[in-house]
């Protein structure tokens, strides 16, 4: 399964995420994974990308397009990759499905996480994270096993200085403004599926297996 993910920040998306590369055996790709990776290991796309992070500007679609495409190209997307974080706009959306088009690849499904706008307040100002894998936790929903440590790696959680009501609002309207025009770009193929992510983890959870277990309709 080729899969876009989407959710504003406090959605649980990353949560989820976990639960999908586990469950359908693909790689979890996010763009800005990539550039690091990509500038890290001095590759020719790294270094184009380097020239404009320096300057402080965007990379452009096309660069990241190209990384991404060498990215799926990696073994362990044979059986399919999640996309995380892009595309972010309709024209990033054209670019990729002519990327994809040109390997003989597809989106198969767009599954988008909606949380109701005050909830994402509550979750944002309420979570830690982990400044090392930047796993993110709730007190209530989500607490670590170990009080105030990562799951994963151990490492003391904080408190990100954006996680507060007036930063986690303006994030969620930008969130929703932008990101509808996307989902309506996909509606028409019948790839979106769009998941109730208020609640418990667990629940959402079972919602998101039971909305992917459908085949794609047709174009």
């Amino acid at each position: 399964m080729n899969l876009l993910l989407f959710g504003p920040p406090g959605s649980g998306k990353g949560t989820q995420a976990q639960f999908l590369s586990v469950e359908y055996r693909i790689p979890q790709i996010s763009t800005g994974d990539i550039l690091r990776d990509d500038v890290k290991r001095a590759t020719p796309l790294g270094r184009q990308a380097e020239v404009f992070m320096k300057r402080g500007d965007l990379v452009p679609d096309e660069l990241m397009v190209e990384m991404i495409r060498e990215r799926i190209r990696r073994a362990d997307c044979s059986g399919g990759f999640m996309l995380d974080g892009f595309p972010r706009t309709v024209p990033q959306a054209e670019a990729l499905d002519q990327m994809l088009d040109s390997i003989g690849q597809r989106i198969d499904r767009l599954l988008s996480l909606h949380v109701d706008a005050e909830e994402l307040v509550t979750r944002l100002t309420e979570r830690w994270t982990c400044p090392s894998c930047s796993l993110t936790y709730h007190p209530a929903s989500n607490p670590p096993r170990d009080d105030q440590r990562c799951d994963a790696d151990g490492a003391g959680l904080i408190r990100r200085e954006d996680d507060n009501a007036e930063t986690a609002r303006r994030r969620a309207q930008v969130y929703f403004e932008r990101t509808y025009p996307i989902l309506d770009f996909y509606r028409p193929r019948g790839l979106v599926v769009e998941v109730d992510g208020n609640g418990p983890i667990q629940e959402v959870r079972n919602r998101v297996k039971v909305a992917l277990q459908g085949e794609p309709r047709a174009a």
